[in-house]
């Protein structure tokens, strides 16, 4: 009873009465059921996403060496720094400069010649008129570390040997070169330091961001236009999608792979890299570059990021690492 109603008791002579028992007990059930109802609304999992498929995965790369040729696989797992099968992973390892910088097929088309297969915990390097080396996946922690420049950023790098550096420096007879191995203790790259403006992500050695993917209907397109064919070895995709449009890739934001979640980071911006020869190692310095420019250049409110680099293929980052095959249907999450 609320206090006017005690003060009129009280005017009357008569003894005040007591609250029912209900009337707590109503409140106190009230206050569980609010109090529930907030801790449901915690604990209960997020709305799930719609799904729309957007095609299937023809193909799975993994480019254990920056710039040598990749090895396709049937599936793979997804790490937050790239593709892994077994004891590949992609672009662990690095040929440098005796400075630390780092040496790709830009400077050195013949790395695209160098192939790579693994047998019996190591991996099996095969180059024209070359005897294959042999190199062990994991090195003696009596190696020594060396201070790597990849595009400004400096990142460590395991030496792989004095047999491995002489491979190198015979097969591409320029300077002296040898070969580093990123491990899983050390610290990669940091994306803000690559982009400011993406999300947060680590990455060993590919040029920005661990997974890039490409569809086969954009390379159909571009082919299209070239008087010499490409394949997609050009342009060395993690994944390729097929069962989409040309450049339907661009507008996927938050992909949906096996258990795999990934994230758009940006689009590729093309180089030079792009005119070498996967077969011969040859640059051309112009093809297919110039016809990407022709029809691929960004929207105008993007050059500060882009400037005059064609875009061909999207990059992505892993929101949350599984495991992906060879005919998987590629979700967008909506």
């Amino acid at each position: 009873m609320g206090a006017a109603g005690s003060s009129a008791l009280a005017r009357l002579g008569l003894p005040a009465q007591p609250r029912p028992v209900w009337l707590g007990v109503a409140a106190l059930s009230l206050a569980a059921v609010a109090l529930g109802t907030v801790a449901w609304r915690h604990a209960r999992p997020r709305r799930r996403r719609r799904l729309q498929r957007v095609g299937t995965v023809a193909q799975l790369s993994i480019y254990p060496i920056k710039s040598c040729k990749g090895v396709q696989v049937n599936e793979a797992e997804c790490t937050a720094m790239g593709l892994r099968c077994g004891h590949l992973r992609d672009r662990f390892w690095l040929v440098i400069k005796e400075d630390g910088h780092m040496v790709t097929a830009r400077q050195e088309p013949r790395l695209v010649l160098v192939s790579i297969t693994y047998e019996n915990n190591c991996l099996i390097l095969k180059a024209p008129d070359m005897e294959q080396l042999v190199l062990p996946d994991r090195l003696p922690s009596s190696n020594p570390l060396h201070d790597c420049r990849l595009f400004g950023l400096d990142i460590k790098g395991r030496d792989c040997g004095d047999e491995a550096a002489q491979w190198f420096t015979n097969y591409l007879k320029t300077e002296a070169y040898r070969l580093v191995q990123f491990e899983t203790s050390m610290k990669g790259r940091a994306s803000k330091k690559i982009f400011p403006f993406v999300q947060n992500y680590q990455v060993a050695y590919p040029d920005c961001s661990p997974i890039l993917i490409l569809s086969e209907a954009s390379l159909e397109d571009l082919n299209t236009r070239l008087e010499k064919k490409v394949k997609m070895e050009y342009f060395r995709p993690n994944i390729v999608v097929t069962g989409c449009d040309a450049f339907e890739e661009d507008c996927w934001d938050e992909l949906l792979i096996g258990d795999v979640e990934m994230k758009k980071v940006l689009s590729c911006p093309r180089c030079i890299m792009t005119t070498v020869d996967p077969d011969t190692g040859i640059i051309d310095r112009k093809e297919p570059l110039e016809t990407l420019k022709s029809y691929r250049l960004c929207d105008p409110s993007e050059k500060q990021i882009y400037k005059s680099s064609p875009l061909f293929g999207i990059y992505y980052s892993v929101e949350k690492i599984g495991n992906l095959k060879v005919g998987d249907p590629v979700y967008q999450m909506l």
